[in-house]
């Protein structure tokens, strides 16, 4: 019974990491329909929401099975209990995405993204992606080191978004208030996706070591 009990935590492990490659899927394929007019990728992030849901379902299904069941203790009580938020974070991540895809749907056949603010806009997308590639790491290898390389990676997301709104707010602006609207909430879904990752990566750092993080100061958790 216990060496089933750890496959279904090894597995647990692998189902979390296949769930952040979802939702690394979904904002590569929104970011690529925003910039390029893509109604069929845009189509596509809105179809595949459902099976980050459905994921997150099952996960939280089987946690609580196994919380009930094996009544674990020390590290396998922290990962148990850490998942259920990881899969919150993960799916929040894939919701965001599906934001982005549906401004990009909205717009079609227009390009969403005005000319001046493609080069933002992309190099966001990169972060993100860049952002939820070493999610997938930290998760698999409990790697603390690499984790608060996500928090330091997630500055230049900020950095990223406090220059889309000076260019939203320069006297230069050109492309009316529905565009404006469009590009300040873009650029709050791609900054919360990078904030629901250095989430995720906190918790990791939680599972490894037992500190809960918070912002930069962290503190022991019993």
């Amino acid at each position: 019974m216990r060496d089933l009990y750890h496959d279904e935590l090894d597995d647990i492990g692998h189902s979390l990491v296949a769930m952040t490659h979802l939702a690394g899927t979904a904002m590569e394929r929104a970011t690529n329909a925003l910039l390029d007019a893509d109604l069929n990728g845009a189509e596509r992030v809105v179809s595949d929401d459902t099976a980050i849901d459905a994921l997150r379902a099952d996960l939280e299904h089987r946690t609580f099975q196994l919380l009930s069941l094996q009544q674990p203790v020390a590290t396998d009580l922290r990962v148990l209990i850490t998942t259920l938020h990881l899969v919150a974070d993960l799916e929040r991540m894939g919701d965001l995405a599906l934001h982005v895809a549906k401004v990009a749907r909205m717009r079609y056949p227009d390009v969403a993204v005005p000319p001046e603010l493609r080069d933002v806009i992309s190099q966001m997308g990169e972060v993100a992606l860049s952002l939820v590639d070493k999610v997938a790491e930290v998760i698999k290898g409990r790697d603390v080191e690499l984790a608060k390389a996500i928090e330091a990676e997630d500055d230049s997301m900020d950095a990223l978004h406090r220059k889309l709104f000076t260019l939203l707010l320069s006297d230069n602006w050109a492309y009316g208030t529905e565009a404006a609207i469009d590009m300040a909430l873009l650029g709050r879904y791609y900054e919360r996706y990078a904030d629901h990752a250095v989430g995720v990566a906190r918790r990791i750092v939680f599972i490894a070591t037992g500190e809960m993080q918070s912002g930069s100061a962290s503190r022991p958790v019993s």
